[in-house]
């Protein structure tokens, strides 16, 4: 197939590159030997070196084979951003476990749903959520308990050595199943294989220029662990690099600006909103990010207004990337030191082919500039979801992931996400994706947050309505008119509607299914 970005790879950066038949566990241990003095947590006031992490997870791994847990046993981690959560994951990891990632802000039939979905043996969980596990515990097969406080020394003494190194096969054994959003119903579990979640790594780090700083870099990592981004990107990332990952269990945004000062990182793999707040706490105090040399957005479109605003005061390029959970998460990532496309999501991985069907069938491949799905190959696909093999097949054809996002490629090679397929608005008949008529609010100086959806209208089939968030007073007629001189007729929203902050994810992505049915009448 043609593959027309393979030219605009950065000097440097390989086209292709090896990828060893190991584990994760393997992977880890390769750094904690060559940076074995080196910091490789930070959590407030304390650190962890790569030495003193291995010991806490040689310790934790004997413990939980004391309780039974063996190869193919699920394991579930229900923690924020801490040092447990990188010994618990690389701990389960050692006994052949397979991790099933929590999001601390779970609900009871949340919760529920995904521990027996998963069938998980084993609960890891902050010792403070443990009432609400508590309200389902008799409705699930959890057997084992492990309570989890953030107080004490994370690091707990165990000698190196005497632990059995279990067989693995990295291409077929899961390390992760990483429940979806659920925006399409139930979550369903994606089952990351050792080898995905490594050559996710590999091919990050060769495409950033975290491996020119090997051993020296420093991450603020305030992505969740238990998301996919923050975990590859966050975490597996900066281990294989030997840096220092700088822990944050919660986004807030004055504390973010003072660690910064503090610690001075180096990189900041970050979402749109993320960068948003920064950039409003800026408005009222000026902070210094001098020190960042490396940014990247994941997890959402960042606004074009955001990135051009956020590089201006940082002196820096967000380096915009897309991944899925079903990917590990990363596919495509705007080259560093060469061409860089503001509002495109950059070129795929090395090792990874990429290409825009047709949306009736999927199976046209359409030329430059034109919209349909995007689809992906590469060593990082999942190898399924977790006991949905009908759902499987829908979404892994011939090898290739659809990814059910809208997008077009341009004559480099460049690839651009237009909306989901599910958000896309029929508007008179004419196609209108979310993300421009955000583009636009967000040039707007009086916004700070935007998300635009459809609701169903009589007469058009569908109409546009947005929801903001402002940094000023503004009337809504003012909005709609400002949308006026910068969008066609029919994608201009009908409606503006001010609220004082939009619905998230733990990780930062506005969540449009609730806006679109809390607002659709009006």
């Amino acid at each position: 197939m043609d593959r027309p970005w393979l030219k605009h790879v950065a000097e440097g950066n390989p086209k292709s590159i090896e990828i060893p038949d190991i584990s994760l566990v393997e992977l880890f241990r390769q750094s904690a030997e060559e940076y074995a003095d080196h910091t490789a947590v930070t959590f407030f006031d304390k650190t962890y070196s790569y030495r003193e992490l291995e010991e806490a997870i040689i310790h934790f791994t004997k413990k939980l084979a004391g309780i039974g847990i063996r190869k193919n046993d699920r394991v579930a981690i229900m923690l924020p951003n801490c040092p447990q959560y990188p010994i618990s994951f690389y701990a389960a990891l050692s006994c052949g476990a397979t991790i099933v990632q929590l999001n601390p802000m779970f609900q009871p039939a949340e919760l529920l749903h995904i521990l027996n979905d998963s069938e998980t043996k084993a609960l890891i969980i902050l010792d403070r959520l443990m009432p609400l596990f508590d309200s389902i515990k008799d409705q699930t097969s959890v057997q084992h308990i492990l309570a989890v406080g953030l107080d004490g020394d994370a690091a707990e003494s165990a000698p190196i050595g005497g632990m059995t190194r279990l067989t693995m096969d990295p291409k077929e054994d899961v390390a992760v199943i990483q429940y979806t959003g659920g925006t399409t119903g139930l979550p369903k579990g994606a089952m990351l294989t050792h080898r995905n979640i490594v050559a996710n790594t590999l091919q990050s780090a060769a495409t950033s220029e975290v491996t020119t700083k090997k051993g020296k870099e420093k991450v603020l990592t305030i992505s969740p662990l238990f998301h996919v981004y923050g975990m590859t990107s966050g975490m597996s990332v900066t281990f294989y690099n030997g840096g220092n990952m700088i822990l944050v269990p919660k986004f807030d945004v004055g504390q973010v600006v003072e660690l910064i000062e503090k610690e001075k990182p180096t990189a900041f793999p970050g979402v749109p909103t993320m960068y948003i707040a920064l950039l409003d706490y800026h408005r009222s105090r000026k902070f210094d990010l001098s020190c960042l040399e490396s940014c990247s957005s994941g997890a959402a479109p960042l606004p074009l207004e955001v990135l051009d605003r956020f590089n201006a005061i940082s002196g820096t390029t967000v380096a915009e990337g897309y991944g899925l959970s079903e990917a590990s998460p990363v596919t495509h990532r705007n080259p560093v030191r060469s061409l860089q496309k503001n509002g495109s999501i950059g070129i795929p991985l090395p090792n990874t082919d990429s290409r825009i069907v047709d949306i009736a069938t999927g199976q046209e491949t359409l030329p430059v500039g034109q919209v349909g799905e995007l689809v992906v190959r590469g060593p990082q696909v999942m190898k399924g979801y977790w006991n949905r093999p009908e759902e499987t097949a829908v979404t892994i054809r011939e090898d290739w992931l659809y990814t059910g996002d809208l997008a077009k490629m341009d004559e480099d090679g460049f690839f651009y996400i237009v909306g989901r397929k599910k958000e896309m608005i029929l508007a008179s008949g004419f196609n209108v994706y979310p993300i421009e008529v955000e583009n636009v609010l967000y040039r707007h100086p009086a916004i700070r947050e935007a998300a635009v959806f459809g609701v169903p209208d009589a007469y058009r089939g569908e109409t546009v309505r947005a929801v903001v968030v402002l940094n000023e007073e503004v009337a809504e007629e003012e909005l709609i008119a400002y949308c006026r001189t910068q969008l066609s007729a029919y994608k201009v929203p009908e409606a503006i509607i001010v609220v004082e902050e939009l619905p998230k994810t733990a990780v930062g992505k506005i969540l449009k299914r609730a806006l679109q049915k809390q607002y659709a009448d009006l």
